[in-house]
């Protein structure tokens, strides 16, 4: 058996800075929406919620995400990303007002941000 990534789904409350992080950010365009009924929600979710969707998919990563005001966060979940350019990435952020930052391990920096939802991203170079 193979495994592998077919998509990654995170919670955001504003669908303007969704698009703002993953297309123009991270450069993942947006490639279709849909909605999920509040009947499906509650089967795979169970919450009773109509819910808006949206992908972002580049042929090499997948986000869907979903729109909610009602977010929950855990302390360690984090989603380990590849860039072509760290510093791009640090610029790009930094025009929209994200704050990445470094945490020393070792002999090595690690680089992290949080998006707009408060996501955690660990930034590699490809």
């Amino acid at each position: 058996m193979t495994t592998s990534f077919n998509h990654i789904a995170l919670e955001y409350k504003n669908k303007k800075d969704a698009h703002i992080f993953f297309s123009t950010i991270l450069g993942i365009p947006h490639t279709r929406g849909f909605i999920v009924s509040t009947e499906l929600s509650k089967e795979i979710f169970g919450r009773e919620k109509t819910v808006e969707v949206d992908v972002f998919d580049n042929g090499e990563i997948c986000f869907e995400i979903f729109y909610t005001d009602d977010i929950k966060h855990s302390s360690f979940s984090h989603t380990c990303i590849n860039v072509n350019s760290k510093e791009k990435f640090v610029d790009n952020c930094k025009k929209y007002k994200l704050r990445p930052y470094t945490v020393v391990k070792g002999e090595k920096e690690l680089l992290f941000v949080r998006d707009f939802s408060q996501n955690i991203y660990e930034i590699k170079d490809k």
